[in-house]
C-alpha cells in the first residue's frame, strides 16, 4: 500500500464505504460539517481504525457502533453545548460525546457551532503562525 492509499482521508472514505449503511451515511455527513466547519482540520486515522479530526490538538473522534455513531470531544466537558448535543460520557471531567441513531436527526448548525467552540479551545493561548515564506 503506497503513503497515499494509507493517508487517513482515504482510510475514511473507505470506511465510510465498509459500513454501506446509515452509520456509513452519518459519519459521512458529520464529516462533512467538520470540514465546512473547520477548513483547517487534519484528518488522522489513530487506535487501529477511529477516525480523529484535529486543529492544534484533538478535536473529536468518530467511532461507529451496531447501533450508535459516536463523535467523541476530548474537550467535551469545557464546552459550551446551548443545544444539548452531548448524551454520553458525561460523567467524566474531559470529554463528552454526542451519540447518534438510525433515523435521528443531526442539528447541523448545533454541531457546527459546536466544532468551532472546539477549535477556539484548542486554539486559545497559542501563537498564530506565519504564513509560509513571509
Amino acid at each position: 500500500m503506497t503513503a497515499a492509499e494509507d493517508s487517513p482521508s482515504r482510510l475514511i472514505d473507505a470506511r465510510i464505504a465498509e459500513l454501506g449503511d446509515w452509520r456509513g451515511e452519518t459519519l459521512a455527513r458529520v464529516r462533512a460539517l467538520i470540514r465546512q466547519a473547520d477548513p483547517e482540520v487534519v484528518e488522522e486515522w489513530k487506535w487501529r481504525g477511529v477516525p480523529v479530526w484535529s486543529h492544534a490538538g484533538i478535536l473529536c473522534t468518530g467511532e461507529t457502533y451496531k447501533a450508535v455513531v459516536k463523535l467523541t470531544f476530548a474537550k467535551g466537558a469545557a464546552l459550551p453545548d446551548p443545544k444539548s448535543l452531548f448524551n454520553s460520557s458525561l460523567e467524566g471531567n474531559t470529554r463528552r460525546a454526542i451519540d447518534i441513531r438510525e433515523s435521528e436527526a443531526i442539528d447541523e448548525a448545533a454541531l457546527t457551532a459546536l466544532i468551532r467552540a472546539a477549535v477556539g479551545l484548542n486554539t486559545a493561548g497559542r501563537p498564530k503562525k506565519a504564513p509560509k515564506g513571509a
